[in-house]
């Protein structure tokens, strides 16, 4: 492995020149030739090598080595770069070279609470860029999911004239051309519904719909034919819940039940390759205002208890309970963030004197919470790690 690592170093000075030889000469082709199209420069790309002189896996893997701060240039080179950059292939490519980075994606609202922006920070905790502005009006009640290396924003409701509108909507930011795009609509408007990656499609659950009843209604997201297909519904409707994937399943917990009586303390467990739903017989968390899976392991803040984090185990399908430092305020909430295998927990509200707390799932006992550098600008409101 060191020597590899020492070949992808090698690499990496000729893969820049190269990367900006080829840069130079389409803008040459384009100056030395005004009336030609866009669509007929594309052309010659696709005609064209990754890279002179090289074979295109050579070119690949010198492409791969480049540092994700310039993917978003590399993608105006040409079609076939962007084409790459573009795809899965692209990120399985880096993940063998060993050069993936972790970045955080983290909405957060400014200090007088109007507006929220995208913020992206690196593992040392640099903001690294703000997110073009997401297309389409304003939302709350939104799901986010990470998928082959984009967000998704999915779904929402936006309030005009006083009134709530459900939304099908669903958008995508490419993280490696730092830009947004439109995909297929849900087959349901819906907003405050559970949504997790699981097998490498997208399962939204719930929620309420474009009338304000809470669904039952559940959907899946395949990204190489960008379709929703209806699954089958839960066995009630379920709204201001959470989902999350484990060994190739699809868990629902938390949120209402209209079958229920207060919080839903059900777990709902949707099995792809059976195409069913069972239900868990240990009961899980209720009123979850932040989560994130680490390997096997869910973690959850509850609304009542933001003093303990509850660990779920999907080994044993057991519970723990964690004591969180005291830090800041005592009354403070948290969102979760998920850095190298630790989880960070950020504040809800813009407090001065809190610092990141850092837990560590495989620290020495006694030494599992730290304190971190990494900040966001204002109050977090979702936070996801995208490795490209």
């Amino acid at each position: 492995m060191p020597g590899f690592l020492s070949e992808n170093k090698r690499f990496k000075q000729p893969t820049m020149s190269l990367f900006n030889s080829l840069k130079q000469d389409t803008l040459i082709r384009s100056k030395s030739y005004p009336g030609l199209s866009s669509q007929l420069l594309d052309e010659v790309d696709s005609h064209s090598p990754i890279l002179p002189g090289l074979p295109d896996d050579v070119a690949k893997h010198c492409l791969a080595l480049v540092p994700r701060t310039n993917f978003p240039t590399m993608g105006g080179v040409c079609k076939k770069w962007r084409s790459f950059i573009q795809s899965k292939e692209f990120i399985t490519v880096r993940q063998l070279a060993g050069v993936l980075e972790e970045w955080l994606y983290i909405l957060t609202v400014d200090a007088e609470s109007k507006e929220s922006h995208w913020e992206v920070l690196d593992c040392v905790g640099n903001k690294n860029r703000i997110l073009p502005a997401m297309p389409g009006f304003a939302k709350s009640g939104f799901g986010v999911v990470v998928l082959n290396g984009k967000l998704l924003v999915i779904g929402g409701y936006t309030v005009i004239n006083g009134v709530a509108f459900a939304s099908p909507d669903v958008y995508q930011y490419d993280s490696c051309l730092n830009s947004w795009s439109k995909l297929t609509d849900m087959n349901f408007a819906r907003y405050d519904f559970a949504s997790a990656e699981v097998n490498g499609k997208v399962y939204v659950v719930g929620g309420y719909g474009i009338d304000g009843n809470s669904l039952s209604s559940a959907e899946v997201y395949d990204p190489e034919t960008n379709s929703w297909s209806i699954i089958e519904s839960l066995r009630r409707p379920r709204w201001g819940c959470f989902a999350c994937g484990f060994e190739g399943k699809l868990y629902v917990m938390g949120g209402r039940s209209s079958f229920t009586i207060g919080n839903s303390k059900f777990v709902d467990i949707y099995n792809p390759e059976k195409q069913s739903w069972c239900e868990m017989k240990k009961n899980g968390c209720v009123m979850v205002t932040s989560h994130a899976v680490v390997g096997k392991n869910l973690f959850c803040m509850e609304w009542k208890n933001q003093r303990k984090l509850a660990i779920f185990d999907s080994a044993d399908n057991s519970w723990k309970m964690v004591p969180v430092p005291l830090t800041g305020s005592t009354s403070i909430g948290f969102r979760f963030g998920i850095l190298d295998g630790k989880v960070l927990l950020f504040s809800l509200e813009k407090e001065p004197n809190y610092q990141t707390l850092l837990y560590d799932p495989n620290g020495a006992p006694g030494s599992e919470w730290k304190t971190s550098e990494i900040k966001p600008s204002g109050s977090c409101l979702y936070c996801v790690t995208i490795k490209a």
